[in-house]
């Protein structure tokens, strides 16, 4: 079983770097434009993601969230030249929860409060992604959403061993991508009109 999971990860983190390539063409483009903080928040909360998963026995399945950390921190690069730099407040906000939960897995030892804590920044983090993509739905590459949301699933499937500290943030994940991409859909169509 450990060699299934393996190639599933190694699978999904090939998908990964395939998923993101496009956004990354389109960014260099100046077609795509990542909200910065997003990607900020993003890139901080996987590796505490990540961290959180290794330290659970996540075993392989997590080396897909280190391959996302990794991109993430690389489009935030991208986006200080071509992104959108507008911070709100409640940017800001999750910015500093991002703290709070790793202040809560490595110094009160409350791993599952993390997790849950992580996984809701990333997905409150979205909300700039999400408010700039419900006006300009063509400003994200929509293909990326799309094979995230199968890469996230396959990264469930190649964990070694489950808890919630293990599945809730790719499981999240799996869900915002599935729902983003149906939303940037519905309001492309609804754009073209």
């Amino acid at each position: 079983m450990d060699n299934t999971k393996t190639i599933l990860s190694i699978i999904a983190i090939l998908l990964t770097f395939i998923g993101y390539m496009p956004y990354i063409r389109d960014t260099l483009r100046k077609k795509t434009t990542p909200h910065i903080y997003t990607w900020f928040i993003w890139g901080l909360v996987t590796t505490i993601a990540y961290g959180l998963q290794v330290s659970a026995g996540a075993g392989v399945g997590s080396w897909v969230t280190l391959a996302i950390a990794i991109i993430c921190f690389f489009i935030f690069a991208l986006g200080m030249r071509n992104g959108k730099k507008d911070i709100a407040k409640s940017d800001t906000v999750f910015f500093i929860l991002s703290f709070i939960a790793l202040f809560l897995w490595l110094i009160l030892s409350k791993p599952v409060l993390s997790v849950i804590l992580v996984s809701s920044i990333d997905m409150l983090g979205f909300v700039p992604t999400i408010r700039k993509s419900w006006n300009k739905p063509y400003s994200e590459t929509l293909f990326s959403y799309e094979l995230n949301f199968f890469r996230h699933g396959l990264s469930v499937l190649a964990l070694q061993q489950y808890s919630i500290v293990t599945w809730l943030y790719p499981v999240t994940w799996v869900v915002a991508n599935g729902l983003f991409s149906i939303m940037l859909i519905i309001r492309r169509k609804q754009v073209d009109r």
